[in-house]
This record gives structure tokens, sequence and C-alpha cells, in this order.
């Protein structure tokens, strides 16, 4: 039995779960979020917990299990806490800013690179060297983070760019004389 797959997903007061066939939607404080999950697992509601089982033991089944309850898991996290990726920049000269709902960094072109905010993605720059990406869709505030991250990612010889916070950039000696 999956380890992930077989443990219930609680759920926090304030969040309600509507389950149809092949479609969950989670609603709660922060907003509301639906994912499309495989018809053949079965997605009950019992109390205050949401159990996901499998109908058979083969290894499609197996892995679409863990899958499933995951999904459902980060939905529910989502909507009661939220998520984000911490992003640093390294570089002298290197910045960025808030321009209205918009991200602005100067990270060495001869230009400054604007990026838009997506529906339901809120962007923070506590520092001109830090930015936050806040939002209640996991997927979306990684896939967000790794686009600001690819205007300037961190280069080997002197580590300047934009890398996630905690991230080991492994560095290499230059030219020799």
């Amino acid at each position: 039995m999956s380890r992930i797959g077989k443990q219930p997903i609680e759920l926090p007061a304030g969040v309600s779960v509507s389950i149809s066939p092949g479609r969950v939607m989670v609603n709660g404080p922060l907003g509301e979020l639906s994912q499309q999950v495989p018809t053949r697992m079965q997605v009950e509601q019992q109390d205050a917990v949401i159990v996901v089982s499998r109908p058979t033991e083969r290894g499609d089944d197996r892995a679409l299990h863990g899958l499933t309850r995951s999904l459902i898991a980060n939905m529910v996290e989502g909507v009661t806490s939220g998520f984000q990726k911490r992003l640093e920049i390294q570089g002298v000269g290197y910045r960025a800013a808030l321009r209205g709902t918009d991200l602005e960094l100067n990270v060495g072109y001869s230009h400054s690179v604007v990026m838009k905010a997506p529906q339901g993605i809120t962007f923070e720059v506590p520092t001109p060297t830090e930015v936050i990406v806040k939002g209640i869709d996991k997927q979306q505030v990684g896939q967000v983070a790794a686009e600001v991250r690819k205007v300037r990612p961190p280069e080997p010889y002197k580590g300047k760019g934009i890398r996630y916070e905690g991230e080991y950039v492994r560095r290499k000696v230059g030219k020799r004389a």
C-alpha cells in the first residue's frame, strides 16, 4: 500500500470540498481551487477527513494513488495558508522593485525586465535583493518562480544571478595565466 496514498487528508475549519467524478473542488479562506483527478481513484469525504483509495494493485493505479492524494492535500494547504517561493538576487547593481503589481528586475542587461503577475500570483520585494512569489496554487507558484529565475540564472564563475533561497551554486575556477 502506498505510504502517501493511504494517509487521510485532514480538513481544517472553513474548508469545504466538493467531489464529482474526475474532479475535486476545494474552497477555503484564501480562494477556490479545482483539479482533475483520475476517475479510477475513489475520493471520499468522511466527516472532516478525505480518503483516497485505489481499485487494484496494478502499477499505474499504485502510482496514481499517491499522486491523487498529494494533489488534493496541496489544494487544501493552498486555500488555508498558501504557498511561497523565495528568490535571492546576487550581483553588483542587481536589484528588484515592484511597479504596481508587476516585478521589475535590473540584472545586468541594458534594459530592465518587467514581469507581469499572473492571475492568482503576487510578488513581494522586502529588500532590493529578495523576491517572494506567493499564491494558492503550488504548481503555479513554482512555475512563476522558475520563470523569474530564468531571467538571469546563477552563473558558476562569479555566482551572479537569481537563485532560490538556500540554493547551492557550484563555483568553477576561471582562466589561469
